[in-house]
């Protein structure tokens, strides 16, 4: 008898579960992108500053095939930087700078390491500095 409430009590959480999750009008489980899809949906600004859309054309061609379109990440490559990993309260500006003169091991995400990145002068990633900070901002990340 003692055996008969706790299974019964397991039988109704596992059917409330089921009912709940496949009920009309349950949102669908959130599926991960396919590989090379963009990580995260993000909103671009209407208007950016001339060094944001220089910093673009440089994102473009050196970043954006790990990084994504719009900084937004491609699964399978590389990490959004539209995310609140990296406001600047967490990665300084210099932290850019650093990861593109020395590479960076992999910690927050399971891309792995991103390699250095040869070919990019300071200014050049002080401009996709400013590009990725006002997409940031665009994007409610302060």
């Amino acid at each position: 008898m003692n055996k008969i409430i706790p299974a019964a009590l397991a039988i109704v959480a596992v059917a409330g579960g089921a009912y709940y999750l496949t009920r009309p009008g349950a949102p669908a489980p959130s599926a991960q992108p396919a590989e090379g899809e963009p990580i995260v949906s993000i909103t671009v600004p209407d208007t950016m500053s001339a060094d944001a859309m220089i910093g673009q054309r440089a994102f473009d061609a050196t970043c954006a095939a790990c990084h994504g379109t719009n900084a937004s990440g491609k699964q399978g490559f590389g990490p959004p930087l539209v995310h609140k990993i990296y406001e600047p309260n967490h990665h300084a500006d210099m932290a850019f700078q650093m990861a593109v003169q020395n590479g960076v091991r992999s910690h927050h995400w399971t891309f792995g390491d991103m390699p250095a990145q040869s070919g990019l002068t300071k200014a050049d990633v002080g401009n996709i500095v400013a590009y990725v900070r006002e997409l940031q901002r665009a994007n409610g990340i302060e």
